[in-house]
This record gives C-alpha cells, structure tokens and sequence, in this order.
C-alpha cells in the first residue's frame, strides 16, 4: 500500500500539507467534550429510572451492572493498551477520565438500586447517598455512616474495591506514564529545531 504523500514513479512529489496552527478553540474544546460527557453522565445518573431497578428487577439490574461495568473494563483496556503502545492519535486523557467517571456513577446506579432491597445497607436513601458512598469507597476513607449490612451489598462493594485497584489503578498508572512520556518528548521537539 502506498503512502499517500508519496508520489508515483515519474511524478514530481507535490508538497505535503503544512499542519495548521493550533487555535485557542482546537486546545480549549477537548476540555469542553470531556466536561459535556462528564456532566451527561451525571445527569443521566439523577434523570434515570432507577427506581424500577433493584428488588423489581433483580435478573434486569444484575445483567445491566454486569454488562455496563464489562463495557468500561473494555475501554479501559484498550486505552491501556494505546497508551503501552504509544499511539500517537490516541486521547487517553479524555477517554480515562471520563470512563472512571462513568465506572464511579454504574457504581452509585448500583448502590442506590441495591439500597432498595430491605436490610442491604444502613444509611443509603437517596442518589446523592449512593454517589458519597461510592466516593468514599474508591478513596478508601469508609467514614462508616453508610455501612453494606447485605450480601449483595457486600458482594458490589468488594467488586468495587477490586475493580478499583485493577482497572482504575491501571488506567491511572497508564495515564500518568502517557502524561510523563508527553512531557520528556517536548523538551526534545524544542531542542531539535534550533
């Protein structure tokens, strides 16, 4: 397969494109995505029917926790994975964070579907409960106001504590070495064009 840029035998190579200049507007709207996304998954969160999860549903609610969380586990692995093989077009920034943000609110969607079933938490009732409790979960702080007193509930925390450590913690690790590797490439690029 022929490079694009490159010419056919015989034919004078025509210039290659020059890159256009970056604009406020071409650093400032990753920013604005990530932010957008992260807030429609923050009110998707507070608009859903989750009402209609938990004891209702409980074969419904299990597959959607499972599916979901599988679907961000993905992702975040992909993302790993661009990130170990240095793609270059790859924004793993942009994509992590708001998987994590994503894997924090399946959590809490979680959480407050659970706290329905009678006996499966102390202290979770409403939405807001279910986001701290998930907070508070992944930052490892367990203020104890909000205690899982049921299997289930025992069973969702400990995944959550788990897929924490795995994916979040490898994402993160991911992210950090992109974020390194970015910032040791720039004083290189400056260094070459003197």
């Amino acid at each position: 397969m022929r490079d694009r840029r490159t010419s056919p035998p015989g034919r004078n190579p025509s210039p290659s494109p020059r890159p256009h200049p970056r604009t406020g507007w071409d650093t400032f709207r990753p920013w604005l995505v990530r932010v957008g996304i992260a807030a429609a998954v923050v009110v998707a969160y507070f608009l859903l029917p989750l009402d209609h999860l938990g004891p209702r549903r409980p074969v419904l609610s299990w597959v959607l926790f499972a599916l979901l969380l599988t679907v961000v586990a993905v992702l975040l692995l992909r993302q790993i994975r661009h990130v170990l093989l240095d793609h270059p077009d790859s924004r793993p920034g942009v994509v992590i964070s708001l998987l994590i943000v994503l894997s924090v609110h399946v959590f809490s969607a979680t959480y407050y579907a659970l706290a329905k079933s009678p006996g499966e938490f102390s202290g979770l009732h409403t939405r807001i409960d279910a986001l701290y409790f998930t907070v508070v979960t992944l930052a490892t702080v367990g203020y104890g106001d909000i205690t899982p007193r049921g299997q289930a509930a025992r069973v969702v925390t400990i995944l959550q504590i788990t897929y924490s450590f795995v994916f979040l913690t490898a994402a993160a690790t991911a992210l950090t070495t992109r974020m390194r590797s970015m910032v040791v490439r720039r004083p290189e690029r400056g260094g070459r064009s003197h």
